[in-house]
């Protein structure tokens, strides 16, 4: 099949005229986008509304306007537990942990989704990040960042999701880590079959991963496309910088 046919036949997120925002200010201005079985990255510079996109999609903050449909479904009114629940998990880029929880208990939490047995979701969790087996019985509070995000992503993909949100993974991580966890992203969606949409700041790192881009620039979409297709030089020029 066509890869851009492919998208418009099977669609895991899509939004039509996306506005949101905080306290009456609206930062997303009438988006159009749909996430297929893909990794889809979107960028842009700080304040371009990245994570507010990402805060929409799962529900934290709700649309002023638009609709956003989830596996075809209208979920525009959905309550972000009943949208997890219809598999769609989300990782925000801070307070992703329950800290004075150990890690053990924090993927137990996200086993509560699903209907496999907690032992076979946790023991694919330590086989895709064997970093944080050594911590299992150790609070989460007191792991590096790269740790904090395996388990955080860990607990989310202990819901047995078709997709995840992941808001900023990388930020002030480490650079050993910025490499494992982007790894991690593409063995979660070949060898996990999950959709992956992540905010990210790390431009050249998402055009490695991703299979198509958007950025974002002052709330808008400068552009959409294949990661092939573009360059750093067209980024930057979304970025105006």
């Amino acid at each position: 099949m066509n890869f851009h046919l492919f998208f418009i036949f099977f669609q895991m997120i899509k939004g039509i005229n996306v506005k949101s925002g905080y306290g009456g200010v609206t930062v997303l201005h009438d988006l159009e986008f749909d996430v297929g079985d893909e990794i889809y990255a979107i960028l842009g510079a700080n304040g371009a509304g990245k994570s507010t996109l990402m805060k929409t999609i799962a529900k934290v903050l709700p649309l002023s306007g638009g609709e956003i449909f989830f596996k075809e479904e209208n979920v525009t009114e959905t309550p972000p537990y009943q949208l997890a629940e219809k598999g769609l998990a989300y990782v925000p880029q801070e307070n992703n942990v329950f800290p004075d929880m150990t890690v053990y208990e924090n993927l137990s939490v996200g086993s509560l989704i699903g209907k496999r047995s907690k032992k076979e979701r946790i023991e694919e969790i330590f086989e895709l990040f064997p970093g944080i087996l050594d911590r299992v019985n150790q609070n989460a509070g007191s792991l590096s960042g790269g740790e904090t995000q395996m388990v955080a992503v860990g607990r989310a993909l202990m819901q047995d999701p078709s997709m995840i949100l992941l808001d900023e993974p990388t930020s002030g991580l480490a650079p050993k880590y910025v490499d494992t966890l982007f790894n991690n992203i593409q063995e979660i969606h070949k060898k996990k079959n999950v959709s992956v949409m992540v905010a990210e700041q790390n431009a050249s790192k998402a055009l490695e991963v991703a299979d198509r881009i958007m950025v974002l620039h002052l709330g808008k979409i400068f552009l959409i496309d294949e990661s092939k297709n573009i360059d750093m030089n067209t980024i930057k020029e979304g970025y105006r910088i």
